[in-house]
């Protein structure tokens, strides 16, 4: 195994970093129980995205689904996170990191009576913000192609 192509050039680097600092608000939702978009697949240039998950107690979360052409990782800050791996339910808490290649069945819910929060790692980059912000807003009739469109396909449970 190498490292990657080269992306940059120069001889002398330059300044290009970008800074969130930990009280900035949500990018969707509310404080407690929204989305922050650390990394989005714009800013890194398509490799990855990284989003800071909190959730209220008893927020629930999705239902089993795959990606066929993004990873998703997860790495719980704090709280009990529920994670499915495609065969079991796992309790997990601070410190606990799941990782699910392409086509790997997952889901994650929060189902105690505490808040959780966790972080949620996309390789490569999509750009999952759209699909973050309208979700709860997609009319039925719309529904598959939305999903089919942020490569989310769920399975009957």
């Amino acid at each position: 195994m190498s490292y990657p192509e080269k992306v940059y050039f120069g001889s002398t680097g330059e300044v290009n970093a970008h800074y969130r600092p930990a009280d900035s608000p949500p990018d969707t939702g509310r404080e407690g129980d929204g989305i922050h978009y650390l990394a989005t697949t714009e800013t890194t240039r398509g490799e990855f995205g990284l989003y800071r998950v909190m959730m209220k107690p008893r927020a629930g979360g999705p239902r089993t689904h795959f990606h066929r052409t993004i990873s998703e990782s997860f790495f719980i800050l704090n709280g009990t996170v529920r994670l499915y791996n495609g065969d079991k339910w796992i309790e997990a808490g601070a410190g606990d990191f799941l990782h699910v290649p392409q086509g790997g069945l997952h889901a994650f819910r929060n189902d105690a009576d505490a808040p959780a929060e966790m972080l949620l790692l996309f390789t490569p980059g999509a750009p999952r913000e759209e699909y973050f912000e309208r979700l709860g807003q997609v009319a039925a009739e719309d529904r598959a192609a939305f999903l089919d469109k942020h490569d989310s396909y769920f399975v009957e449970d």
